[in-house]
């Protein structure tokens, strides 16, 4: 099913399963603060919230370390140089159990957080693989294409995507890296394209030898392509500006070619293939457009001989399958192409499917069972990425899985079936400049993060951040000279956090030592207040779930929280004042009440602090089922023999701080 738009006051449906994933990072490192801050808890977050909402075990949460690619042989060989002995299995190995030991301390809870070369998930992610490439191949959509790779005459070696460096050949590319045949900002490219390229094992221009490799046809589904994110324009509640990005590729191959670089037009003209030209004189640059890659190739040859610099726009490109690394997944062998392994980018795209697999023969299910959360109509994937992959989830990814369902040229309906719903969030920067491992700018490790904060505060501060719609910086004062702390005020961090940590937790606190003192809960009903507000506040809460915006749920809690603890301290003063008992009844029962939603919409952002509030409820777990979230407290008590609330002794948090954090 697909996430559709709603209507003003529509309550959204959510699907019978679903699986959610996270974006896998590479198995050359350790996580740093985006990894985590910018995708994994926004689908930690989701997640959580379907298992209430729909059953736990109706919801699959699944990621994994992805443990090919350039980056990582980059890295191991640089490693390596300096005197490590490990194998690159040991040495991604310990990278992945260092992301998995990560997660866990930020609370991320997936069903399965798998590698794609280790134990039961690598050798499910080799046969799943095959499984794609049997598919694609029988339906049409692989092809053997032989085009240029660099090689290295200096090292006498091929070089993969990571080792080659230089600039975006696509037209207003503002990317700060360039490699083979991809960009930092994700645009594709073929590598004869790359400007100025450098080796970086010799750091010399390398040369280009022609390769050839399996390619999957995506050139060829522009227009499936263009059906599908015209129909999500307009039927559905994906990102906007993912769809914008979307259709940026999704246009006919062109040229740019400068005024400058152009003395006879006439000639220009005369020499390239089939065209249309755009000439418009107040822009810099004449653009050609060709109806087919191939014409738009002939086109570069002929500009080449005329030696007449041009850059490329964005369109889709045939997507290379196959590489000739050694560390990889092998590729089954076919026709006259053996012994290839999978370029990192495709295989990475289905690793979900395999991890779904893995998990479901983990827990005594048939790996079969996979189609139910991947392709049933009463299903839905979601994917959390960043924005820079785009292209690959969104276009690519989409792409390869309707190719699994009929051969190439028969008509796919892609307004009807049912393909995965990407979650593109904006980039999280560091100080308000993008960080990264591969840029100048250092981001700070997720885990050097939780020696100042814990989880609860982080969580609650990235979620706030607004990544559905803009990027975002992240500026903890822990990294903040004196001067610059005082200029900035309140840490961020824990000014999100202060909701938990100060608010609700003296509201659960104060509802608990007040009911102790009156020796029990009142038998009451809420009042129309408490009920109204609790409902509007609910209603918001679940259309923005469903829209993945979870920044707007920050603002829902506070609103919530703050009226509440509001209503607490305004009426049980003056219940106090005027020893008036049945007031301080019903403001205890009122607020206890609110508090129980709250923790059911608390529960999938701070999960430690509301179960800790469950426990001393004393009632089982039916307490997150979103089917009761509007009973009243005596509902769980009630199914509880001989019930009796657990005593809550004096200073006693549900949600903590760090020892540092409190006043001195």
């Amino acid at each position: 099913m697909y996430n559709k738009k709603l209507g003003r006051d529509e309550r959204p449906v959510f699907p019978k399963r679903a699986v959610v994933t996270g974006g896998m990072p590479y198995g050359n490192k350790n996580l740093h603060f985006g990894h985590v801050g910018g995708m994994f808890i926004h689908a930690d977050i989701f997640a959580r919230f379907l298992r209430d909402r729909i059953g736990k075990d109706n919801v699959i949460f699944v990621s994994g370390t992805d443990c090919y690619g350039s980056p990582i042989l980059e890295s191991y060989r640089k490693l390596k140089e300096s005197g490590y002995e490990g194998t690159m299995e040991d040495y991604v190995t310990t990278n992945h159990l260092n992301q998995k030991k990560t997660l866990e301390g930020y609370k991320i809870s997936p069903n399965l957080f798998g590698a794609s070369a280790l134990g039961k998930s690598g050798k499910m992610h080799n046969e799943t693989s095959e499984w794609v490439f049997n598919t694609l191949y029988d339906n049409g959509y692989i092809t053997e294409m032989s085009d240029y790779q660099f090689f290295d005459e200096e090292k006498q070696t091929f070089l993969n995507g990571r080792q080659v460096i230089g600039k975006c050949p696509i037209d207003g590319c503002c990317s700060d890296k360039a490699y083979a045949d991809e960009c930092a900002l994700g645009h594709q490219y073929m590598p004869s394209e790359l400007i100025d390229p450098i080796s970086a094992l010799s750091g010399k221009k390398p040369v280009l030898k022609k390769v050839t490799n399996w390619y999957f046809c995506l050139d060829e589904c522009m227009d499936m392509m263009k059906e599908r994110n015209d129909f999500l324009m307009k039927n559905s509640n994906t990102r906007k500006y993912e769809l914008q990005t979307i259709d940026e590729f999704l246009k006919k191959p062109v040229l740019y070619v400068q005024r400058k670089y152009i003395e006879d037009m006439a000639a220009v003209e005369e020499a390239l293939p089939a065209h249309e030209t755009i000439d418009e004189e107040k822009k810099a640059s004449v653009t050609f457009v060709f109806e087919k890659l191939a014409l738009r190739d002939e086109a570069k040859a002929a500009l080449d001989k005329m030696n007449i610099r041009y850059r490329s726009g964005k369109t889709l490109v045939p997507f290379r399958l196959s590489g000739n690394i050694e560390w990889g997944v092998p590729v089954p062998d076919k026709a006259d192409l053996k012994d290839l392994t999978f370029w990192v980018w495709p295989e990475s795209l289905w690793a979900p499917i395999s991890f779904t697999k893995t998990y479901l023969e983990e827990i005594g299910h048939d790996k079969e069972e996979w189609r139910d959360y991947w392709q049933s109509d009463d299903a839905c994937v979601y994917q959390f990425i960043g924005e820079d992959n785009i292209y690959f989830y969104a276009i690519a990814e989409m792409a390869m899985f309707a190719g699994f369902l009929a051969k190439k040229g028969e008509k796919i309906d892609m307004t009807t079936i049912n393909l995965p719903h990407i979650v593109a969030n904006r980039h999280v920067l560091f100080m308000d400049k993008k960080a990264s491992s591969s840029s100048d700018i250092k981001p700070p490790m997720a885990d050097e993060l939780l020696e100042y904060y814990t989880a609860d505060q982080l969580r609650m501060h990235f979620m706030s951040l607004g990544l559905s719609q803009k990027s975002a910086s992240f500026k903890p004062q822990i990294f903040l000279s004196d001067e610059e702390k005082e200029k900035q005020g309140v840490d961020p961090v824990l000014k999100d956090g202060n909701l938990l940590t100060n608010v609700f937790n003296r509201l659960i606190r104060s509802c608990f030592y007040t009911m102790q003192e009156m020796g029990g809960m009142p038998e009451l009903t809420v009042s129309d207040k408490i009920k109204e507000l609790t409902e509007t506040k609910v209603f918001e809460y679940e259309r923005h779930m469903y829209n993945q915006d979870l920044h707007r749920i920050s603002y829902v809690l506070d609103e919530y929280i703050r009226e509440i603890n509001k209503y607490w301290a305004n009426n049980i003063r003056v219940a106090e004042k005027e020893n008036n008992t049945e007031l301080k009844a019903q403001v205890l029962y009122d607020c206890f009440y609110a508090c129980k939603v709250m923790s059911i919409l608390v529960h999938p952002i701070a999960p430690d602090g509301c179960e800790m509030f469950r426990e001393y409820l004393n009632v089982g777990e039916e307490l997150w089922n979103w089917d009761y979230i509007f009973e009243p407290i005596s509902f769980y008590t009630d199914k509880v023999a001989n019930h009796e609330f657990k005593f809550l002794e004096p200073k006693i948090d549900f949600f903590k701080k760090l020892e540092h954090q409190y006043a001195k």
